[in-house]
């Protein structure tokens, strides 16, 4: 990745990636251990919601630091980036 697409806010995206990441080997364990299917149900919400967190902040992110701040206004890319969201 050249440096030209590292912004400030990417480590804490990254952060937020990681817990999810262990958030995620902890529903693998708990599906291993036979836990109740509400408990797992719950648990995997809960990483569906950290990584759909992660994608809007860095899709903000993009939009405020490449898109606007560029003067770009390709409406082709910000028609992609909203349906992502």
């Amino acid at each position: 990745m050249s440096d030209s697409h590292l912004h400030a806010s990417h480590p804490a995206i990254v952060t937020r990636l990681k817990r999810a990441e262990g958030h995620l080997r902890r529903v693998i364990c708990m599906i291993e251990e036979g836990r109740l299917c509400v408990d797992l149900a719950t648990q995997l919400h809960a990483v569906e919601r950290a990584v759909a967190e992660a994608k809007r902040a860095l899709i903000h992110d993009h939009i405020d630091h490449c898109v606007t701040a560029s003067g770009a206004h390709d409406l082709a890319e910000i028609k992609s980036l909203t349906k992502l969201l």
